[in-house]
């Protein structure tokens, strides 16, 4: 079967066609700017030349059906028809405590998702507006939503309920959610798989690290604790996001710059973590350079950073008593050896030994722990795309 994955951000859309027979990739791409000048497409198909695509898109409707068309198109394409497409995969940011897994999308199900919309206000009326235009143009087409949030429904409540009075979860559903679960399930489930371990018997902590960066505690397959909470804000000091501060700080600031309540939570949002500390960039390659080069304040946001994933690390570890393997994954995790070996250090006396040569490796799956004695170190590219896609044809072949 043929999958399309679909992920759709507020004036973006990114996409990939899979052939589910071997896991191919027969085509991906990008759409930017729907609805603003300038919209165009970067369009892949393997084996053949990039192709961009610049056409006015008005909406999501409009780039979706120059999408199918581009799929379809004999001289770029990647199939004859639509009707080798057997099912859509959706990805969406917040399920609630509905969703505790992917879903086949019905009418009852688009119902929720329009009540999580006060949960994930910037997040899912794009990816709702995906799914329609979707529903509109493939009619007859089966779409599965797959949740960000869902991985993350196996936490105790004890990890998930916040010390506010309790009323404002039964009223409003004020807890942590986490984030990024799509990501955390697929790298785990494959360090599984390259350990050659049943899942259920491992302790993984995964250490999700880019601009938006999350740790999680993955026990037996299932998360038991995240460091991302009611929304992506909490946690790690990340690109441009605060993570965890004092709540105090924030009225604190309101009355000492006569700040509004926006004015806050953008800075907290898009104006903190290490570009806030740095006051140079929210890109660590930029921090990188800028720290070798003696910039004290580079090298401080680094350094925080840096501290606050080991915090975690060492609590999850703690969490469940041992740990079987620590993975990194996306942007940073990926292809920052420094980043890595910084998290590492000093945490030997947790059985993490970094093996500084084996570590120098950039975007490829890797094993860096220094003997069999050590706990498992392992890199893991993420595949968010492929991890939708074998949910959506485990849905659609039932």
């Amino acid at each position: 079967m043929k999958i399309l994955v679909i992920n759709c951000g507020s004036s973006s859309l990114k996409y990939q066609l899979i052939d589910m027979n071997g896991e191919e990739v027969l085509c991906k791409g990008l759409v930017e700017r729907i609805g603003i000048e300038g919209s165009k497409i970067k369009h892949d198909t393997t084996g053949k030349e990039r192709v961009i695509i610049e056409e006015p898109m008005a909406n999501h409707k409009v780039a979706l059906g120059l999408v199918l068309n581009a799929l379809i198109d004999e001289n770029h394409g990647a199939i004859k028809s639509m009707d080798e497409i057997g099912a859509v995969g959706h990805r969406v940011v917040h399920g609630g405590e509905t969703f505790a897994s992917s879903v086949i999308i019905d009418d009852e199900v688009m119902k929720v998702l329009d009540e999580c919309i006060e949960l994930a206000p910037l997040h899912n009326p794009p990816n709702i507006t995906g799914i329609e235009a979707c529903k509109e143009l493939m009619p007859n087409t089966p779409m599965v939503a797959v949740f960000d949030t869902a991985f993350h429904q196996t936490m105790e409540a004890d990890n998930y309920i916040y010390p506010i009075p309790y009323e404002y979860y039964e009223k409003y559903k004020i807890r942590r959610y986490g984030f990024h679960g799509t990501s955390h399930k697929y790298v785990s489930l494959r360090a599984a798989e390259i350990l050659g371990k049943d899942i259920k018997d491992l302790n993984i902590v995964t250490c999700h690290l880019g601009n938006g960066s999350s740790v999680c505690a993955v026990q037996g397959g299932k998360s038991v604790d995240t460091s991302m909470g009611f929304t992506p804000l909490e946690g790690l000091a990340m690109g441009t996001r605060s993570g965890d501060i004092d709540p105090a700080i924030i009225p604190f600031i309101m009355d000492k710059e006569n700040m509004s309540f926006e004015e806050v939570n953008n800075m907290l949002n898009k104006q903190s973590g290490v570009l806030g500390i740095s006051g140079i960039s929210s890109d660590f390659r930029d921090l990188e350079i800028a720290a070798n080069e003696g910039n004290e304040r580079a090298k401080l946001a680094l350094d925080v950073f840096v501290n606050r994933v080991k915090k975690y690390v060492g609590a999850y570890v703690a969490t469940m008593c041992r740990v079987d393997a620590l993975v990194f994954t996306a942007g940073i995790g990926e292809n920052s050896g420094s980043i890595r070996e910084k998290v590492c250090e000093g945490l030997e006396c947790l059985g993490i030994n970094i093996d500084t040569e084996l570590n120098n490796v950039r975007g490829e799956e890797a094993k860096l722990n220094k003997d069999s004695n050590s706990v498992n170190i392992l890199v893991i590219p993420t595949n968010e795309e492929l991890m939708i896609a074998r949910d959506t044809l485990e849905l659609v072949s039932k």
